[in-house]
């Protein structure tokens, strides 16, 4: 396995269990790459959690969603190959390793007026995993992303977030932070680090707990060179170690899973529209994710893929300019479907329902900006919003907002039209987009974009709101605010071409025997589309799995079998 981020780690698991000899081996000092920083969260219908709460989807259900939102670009081979088996994959974790998993069956898919759209028991996302439990293995674990945690403690998304978001409002969820705080601030003290895991970060510590019980040979600062072929099969990685350079042999095969392309400069130029020189594109995975899964595939025939509807996994992101001087990225998840809110562009307006996805407030940004601009938008709200959810990096009540202004990641203003002023933006565009949204806002309504029309829009909104819309909400009490958000991405879609079983094919579409490509390093099973949250990890999880048994000798559903012939 080459690369240690949850497809890789999946691969390697699975493949262990069933009678496999693994090595993983890793180009950067620490395991986990992308997946360590990620939210953690796992599309998977039809899984076991759902199940055991009483939720019976029909199969053809998440297919029909699908087929709605990928259209020409819907890969039945591996859409079947996907759907048929992540209940399994499930299944296979929860009872043969250490990774136990959290239901998600209260996330709807994203696109809630599109036929097939679910409403529940799509999503699971790994167990909070205590670090202890890792031993030694732990300092070998990425740390969660410096922007997304607080003083380094990683927060779960769901009733944890909830309750960070809510301490001011509620003793239970104060009670919650507290206790939370106080534990971490002990294990910094005595392990330097956070060990409550959770996200994506709980996802590899109980990979890598998996893999070790297993025998899984790990090795770290190790980047693969080139790969042996022998017999037109793939046979191996020539590998460069702290002790020199090693030939490892592999006899089932090699699995490229090394995070896609991200902080690739060349194929970022090419590949990614509105960033001429790359620069211009926040990519949130880690720099080693710099394409050297996709290089080593193409040296020995396979293709990249690039014909999706995006090259990569949009998310609107923030520059973060820390103390230390270096600079960070980060991802407006959580706070765009807040009410009190908005998105504008230089001109003012607003440009989208800024409650929907992340993948959908960027492409819009990207299309809606005119060509020969800086493809930018600003958010804003007043001050009871930030004190309340915060913007953005600015932390709410009672972090301390002084940082955020003095470093110019957070622009303050006593009126919206000095806002404006200090942003750049046009100021009787803006004052007029707020006027005409605070007229329906204070109704809880939103007719220009929907704000608050779907399930989704409604589960990220706040369900505290006094007001009919949990999404909605006046922007009317200053001092103002405003952060600069730009494109960026959790990753990349496009990626090595494969059929159902992970194989890597040639440009005759043939199985290049012996070569595995998973995760963000094979191209995107969703055709670019981003239809719910956890469509990365969903696949990643499950293709590891598919490629593991592949490897191993053993069938897989029938539609797979079927389709990957």
């Amino acid at each position: 396995m080459v690369g240690s981020g949850a497809s890789g780690l999946a691969a390697a698991v699975t493949a262990a269990w069933h009678g496999l000899k693994v090595v993983v081996v890793e180009k950067e000092a620490v395991f986990g790459g992308a997946t360590a920083w990620s939210g953690g969260w796992m599309w998977v219908p039809g899984n076991p959690l759902a199940q055991r709460a009483g939720i019976h989807e029909d199969p053809q259900q998440p297919r029909t969603y699908l087929r709605n939102e990928l259209g020409a670009r819907y890969d039945a081979a591996r859409i079947d190959a996907f759907l048929d088996n992540c209940p399994c994959m499930v299944a296979f974790f929860e009872e043969h390793t250490d990774l136990q998993f959290v239901d998600g069956n209260g996330i709807p898919d994203i696109h809630g007026n599109v036929a097939g759209a679910g409403t529940q028991g799509h999503q699971v996302i790994a167990a909070p995993y205590d670090g202890r439990e890792l031993g030694p293995l732990v300092k070998r674990l990425r740390k969660t992303m410096r922007e997304t945690s607080f003083m380094g403690m990683p927060i779960m998304a769901g009733a944890d977030l909830a309750a960070f978001l809510s301490t001011t409002r509620s003793l239970k969820s104060l009670i919650h932070v507290t206790t939370r705080f106080i534990r971490h601030l002990m294990d910094l003290a005595l392990h330097g680090r956070a060990m409550q895991l959770v996200n994506g970060v709980a996802l590899i510590g109980r990979l890598a707990k998996s893999a070790e019980k297993l025998g899984v040979t790990l090795i770290e600062s190790a980047p693969a060179k080139c790969l042996i072929v022998e017999n037109r099969a793939v046979r191996g990685a020539i590998v460069a170690t702290a002790r020199g350079t090693i030939e490892i042999r592999a006899a089932k095969g090699v699995v490229l899973a090394t995070g896609g392309f991200p902080h690739d400069a060349d194929r970022r130029k090419a590949l990614i529209p509105r960033a001429p020189t790359g620069e211009e594109h926040l990519a949130l995975p880690p720099a080693a994710c710099n394409g050297d899964g996709i290089s080593l595939g193409e040296s020995v025939g396979g293709c990249l893929a690039t014909d999706l509807a995006s090259p990569v996994a949009w998310a609107p992101v923030s520059r973060v300019r820390h103390r230390d001087g270096s600079v960070g990225h980060f991802p407006h998840i959580i706070d765009r479907a807040k009410p009190g809110l908005i998105g504008v562009l230089s001109d003012g307006k607003r440009f989208v329902n800024e409650a929907d996805g992340y993948y959908d407030y960027t492409a819009a940004m990207v299309a809606r900006v005119p060509e020969g601009q800086e493809v930018a938008s600003w958010l804003i709200c007043d001050h009871r919003f930030q004190r309340r959810y915060g913007l953005g990096h600015a932390r709410p009540f009672p972090i301390p907002l002084g940082p955020s202004i003095r470093s110019g990641y957070l622009q303050r203003a006593d009126t919206l039209d000095d806002l404006a002023k200090l942003c750049g933006i046009d100021a009787a565009g803006l004052i007029e987009t707020i006027r005409l949204y605070n007229k329906h806002a204070r109704r809880g309504e939103d007719p220009e974009f929907g704000r608050g029309s779907t399930p989704y829009n409604r589960k990220q909104g706040d369900p505290r709101h006094a007001g009919p819309n949990p999404c909605v909400a006046p922007i009317e009490q200053g001092p103002f605010y405003a952060v600069k958000v730009l494109p960026g991405s959790f990753g990349t879609f496009a990626g090595l071409k494969t059929n159902g079983a992970a194989q890597v094919l040639d440009r005759s579409d043939k199985p290049i025997a012996g070569l595995y490509a998973v995760g963000t390093d094979m191209a995107s099973v969703m055709g670019g589309y981003y239809p719910s949250g956890g469509i990365n990890l969903g696949p990643a999880m499950t293709f590891g799995y598919i490629a593991g048994r592949h490897a191993a000798g053993l069938e897989l559903s029938q539609h797979s079998i079927r389709n990957s012939q």
